[in-house]
């Protein structure tokens, strides 16, 4: 449970939670992100808090931006998708799924960690959905392929849906039996979110600054009943533009 209190000069409103008197947030306002102008910035990770404030589950309210997480490989392809979804907005790479404190492309991509290589989707929910999203997820990687993608193996490119609430738990389980009911081995695992380390600055918009094309994510459409205007367009393959990275 949280109460909001207005901060002592006035310019912003803390998110304070009852139970234990830590402050996660803020409520903010006037950045025209959502329809009402207003939404949460919160540490989902903060001890104590009721997870519909931080997840956009049951009571929350319902204007302020959703939150996904997926890794389906390295996370450069991924972004390159999502960045240009409708009704997303803004993403990040980053690592997720371990356990120890801040990690790094090097500890991560050594495999010597459980982290894996991910990307946090922020998005308007009423231009977009987690089932929209979590759609393109499984159609631009190869879900059925286990701890890898493409040339990149190792369990830090594996298939995963980190979910922040039980809708999107049971929303990507119910995906993931429509795939496998048309014959996909889907191995894609679904668990619940934890914290979310972003990535360093040089990995984030990779192709965006790079003007490359990703060769690991092309956009397969495996279930068939919506156009790829609807979800963005294609990324055609292009291996003059694209080098492998691998580790």
């Amino acid at each position: 449970m949280a109460r909001f209190v207005p901060d002592p000069d006035g310019s912003r409103t803390e998110t304070v939670c009852v139970p234990c008197g830590e402050h996660p947030g803020h409520v903010c306002e006037g950045e025209a992100f959502t329809g009402t102008n207003s939404w949460h910035r919160v540490n989902s990770a903060s001890p104590g808090l009721e997870p519909a404030l931080a997840t956009g589950g049951q009571g929350a309210d319902p204007s302020a931006p959703g939150r996904a997480i997926f890794a389906g490989g390295c996370f450069w392809g991924m972004q390159q998708h999502f960045g240009v979804h409708p009704g997303v907005i803004r993403t990040t790479v980053g690592y997720t799924g371990g356990v120890e404190p801040d990690p790094s492309y090097e500890m991560v991509c050594s495999g010597s960690t459980d982290y894996a290589e991910a990307i946090e989707v922020v998005f308007d929910p009423a231009a977009t959905s987690f089932t929209d999203l979590a759609r393109l997820f499984f159609e631009i990687h190869d879900p059925t392929q286990k701890d890898g993608q493409g040339p990149d193996r190792g369990r830090q490119y594996r298939s995963a849906v980190f979910y922040t609430d039980e809708s999107q738990r049971i929303e990507a389980e119910r995906l993931i039996g429509i795939l496998r009911g048309r014959g996909y081995g889907v191995v894609t695992e679904v668990v619940p979110a934890g914290r979310f380390w972003p990535a360093e600055e040089y990995h984030q918009d990779h192709y965006a600054k790079t003007g490359g094309i990703s060769f690991c994510h092309i956009r397969k459409h495996r279930f068939g009943d919506r156009t790829a205007a609807e979800f963005g367009p294609d990324v055609k393959n292009d291996l003059k533009d694209s080098r492998g990275r691998g580790c």
